[in-house]
């Protein structure tokens, strides 16, 4: 039974996965009573995509909870700066950027990512190009806690993410004033834990650890529906009415 005491909470799925990424943490959170929206982002520069998400936000009523996977923590952090009901941010191996960053530069501060032309193809199409994972790298770069069978399937159903979002530099970072949640993925091999603990820190959010691979929501959605809980139930920001 949803309890409409809760704010909603808006989960924002990264490159190569769509919103089932978030299944096993939807179906914790709408247990305990949360309204859930795992939006289909539509990965296609970090501009591009946070106009479309926060078209999406305008029809949540009352106060939000952002949680973002990946490359969804640059889109969360944007989206937070736009809209005074988001209520908090939950980063699940995610960026955190500040104004005029971008993903490579983020990515590449420190190492232990694999992302790279050993990992990774284009796909050019007229009017740009679109950044895949390689099939056989796919569990090694994103998906190390799932059987390889799965990892299969998830490497065959991938969404491509558009080459300009790792340049696109971000025009705004999260107020200050949200509380933010990042749990760090210690067996990242797409995203350096080493550059999430750093984004996490300078952002002053509440910091947990998860032995994870990449796909944190997927490999351990109780974990993060724990987190995104707590950020719901022990934060509250701006009315509703804004």
């Amino acid at each position: 039974m949803v309890q409409d005491t809760l704010p909603t909470v808006v989960l924002v799925h990264g490159a190569f996965e769509d919103g089932t990424a978030w299944s096993g943490v939807i179906s914790r959170l709408q247990g305990a009573g949360y309204r859930v929206m795992a939006p289909a982002v539509p990965l296609r520069g970090i501009g591009s995509d946070v106009a479309y998400l926060d078209s999406v936000l305008s029809t949540v009523p009352g106060p939000m909870v952002l949680a973002g996977h990946s490359y969804g923590g640059v889109l969360i952090s944007e989206l937070a700066a736009r809209n005074r009901r988001v209520a908090a941010l939950v980063y699940a191996a995610a960026f955190i950027p500040e104004t005029g960053e971008n993903i490579d530069g983020l990515n590449s501060q420190f190492p232990g990512s694999l992302i790279g032309p050993d990992t990774t193809y284009t796909v050019n199409y007229p009017g740009g190009s679109d950044l895949y994972v390689r099939p056989e790298a796919y569990r090694q770069l994103y998906a190390g806690d799932q059987p390889a069978s799965d990892a299969a399937v998830a490497a065959a159903a991938q969404r491509p993410l558009h080459t300009s979002a790792l340049t696109e530099r971000t025009t705004a970072q999260a107020p200050a004033s949200v509380p933010k949640f990042a749990m760090v993925a210690t067996r990242d091999k797409a995203v350096a834990p080493a550059a999430q603990q750093f984004q996490a820190e300078r952002a002053r959010a509440q910091i947990s650890h998860v032995c994870s691979a990449h796909d944190m929501p997927v490999s351990h959605p109780g974990a993060v529906a724990g987190v995104i809980e707590k950020a719901a139930l022990t934060t509250s920001r701006v009315s509703s009415s804004q």
